[in-house]
C-alpha cells in the first residue's frame, strides 16, 4: 500500500481545495492515486463544498427550538437570502435546532452530534448540503438555556417560518409558578430584549471592561466643563447611574409598557404566577451580526465576463 505523505495530502488540497483531513481519507481511499482522490472528493461532494467555504456567508436564518425546561437558538448562514428562502435550508435549520437540544448548546457540541435524516454529524449534513444547494453555509452561532423548573420562553423576530427568521431571543425564568404565565411574561421579556439589545440582565453583571470605557467617555467630557475633580466625580457618577439604567434589561424601561421597568413587569406577573420569578439568563443572536460582507463590484464583474 502506497504511503501517503504530508506532501501528497498538502498537494491535493491544493488542487482540490478540500480540507486536510479530508485530502488524506481520499488518497487513502485511493492508494495515494492523486487523479483518483481528486475523483473521490467530488464524488462525495467535499472538493465542490470547501472551494466555496471562502466565500462570505452572512445571509441565512436564525431557529429556536424548546424541550421542557431547555430552550436553544442557532444561526446557520448562507450566502444570498434567496438561499434562506428554500425549503431544504429551513428544514436543515429547523433539524439542527432540534439536534441542538440534545447538547450544550456549543457550536461544537451541535456541528459534532449526529443529524437524525442523515445518520451523519451536523457539520458533515451542511457539508452535504452546500454540495446540493451550492452555497456556502455555517453553523456560526448556538446557545442553549435551562431552568431547574420554570420556563425558558423563546421570540423569533421577522418570522421566515414556524422557529424561524432573522433575530432569536431566549430567555429564562427560574420559578415554580403557573407555567402560562410565566411563559406570558417570558415571551414579552424576549420581545422586549429583542428590541433594545441589553448588556446584561443586572447593572452588577454588566462587562467591567464596558463599564471602565464609558465611565473614562464621562470624565473626559465632564472635564471639558472646567469644573472642579470633586463635582466632576459627581457627575460621572450620575452619567454612570443612568448607563447602567439603560443597558441593564431589568432597569431597563419595558418597552410593552414604559411606565413600568422590565424588573417591574416581572414583579407583577409573580402575583398571577403564584409565585417568585427570576430571569436567569438571557440570549440574543441577530443574524450576520458582526460579519464583514464582502462587497462586490457588479460592473467590475459584467466587464471581466466581457473580456472572456
Amino acid at each position: 500500500m502506497t504511503e501517503i505523505t504530508a506532501a501528497m495530502v498538502k498537494e491535493l488540497r491544493e488542487k482540490s481545495g478540500a480540507g486536510m483531513m479530508d485530502c488524506k481519507k481520499a488518497l487513502a481511499e485511493t492508494n495515494g492515486d492523486m487523479e483518483a482522490a481528486i475523483d473521490w472528493l467530488r464524488a462525495k461532494g467535499i472538493a465542490k463544498a470547501d472551494k466555496k467555504s471562502g466565500r462570505t456567508a452572512a445571509e441565512g436564518l436564525v431557529g429556536v427550538a424548546t424541550m421542557g425546561h431547555k430552550a436553544v437558538v442557532v444561526e446557520l448562514n448562507s450566502e444570498t437570502d434567496f438561499v434562506a428562502r428554500n425549503d431544504a435550508f429551513q428544514d436543515l435549520i429547523r433539524g439542527i435546532a432540534q439536534v441542538a437540544l440534545t447538547t450544550d448548546g456549543t457550536v461544537d457540541a451541535v456541528s459534532a452530534a449526529t443529524y437524525p435524516a442523515t445518520g451523519k454529524s451536523v457539520a458533515d449534513s451542511i457539508k452535504d448540503a452546500i454540495a446540493t444547494i451550492g452555497e456556502n453555509m455555517t453553523l456560526r452561532r448556538s446557545a442553549a438555556l435551562e431552568v431547574p423548573h420554570g420556563v425558558v420562553a423563546t421570540y423569533i423576530h421577522n418570522a421566515a417560518g414556524d422557529g424561524i427568521g432573522k433575530l432569536g431571543v431566549l430567555v429564562a425564568l427560574k420559578s415554580e409558578g403557573d407555567k402560562a404565565v410565566l411563559n406570558s411574561i417570558g415571551r414579552q421579556v424576549a420581545m422586549h430584549i429583542a428590541a433594545t439589545n441589553p448588556l446584561a440582565i443586572r447593572a452588577e453583571e454588566v462587562d467591567a471592561a464596558v463599564a471602565e470605557r464609558e465611565r473614562n467617555v464621562f470624565i473626559e467630557q465632564a472635564r471639558e466643563s472646567g469644573k472642579p475633580e470633586a463635582i466632576i466625580e459627581k457627575m460621572v457618577d450620575g452619567r454612570m447611574r443612568k448607563f447602567f439604567e439603560e443597558v441593564a434589561l431589568l432597569s431597563q424601561a419595558f418597552v410593552i409598557n414604559p411606565d413600568l421597568t422590565v424588573g417591574d413587569a416581572v414583579k407583577a406577573a409573580e402575583k398571577e404566577a403564584g409565585a417568585s420569578i427570576e430571569v436567569t439568563g438571557m440570549v440574543r443572536l441577530l443574524l450576520g451580526e458582526g460579519v464583514e460582507k464582502e462587497e462586490s463590484d457588479f460592473a467590475a464583474e459584467v466587464a471581466a465576463v466581457a473580456k472572456g
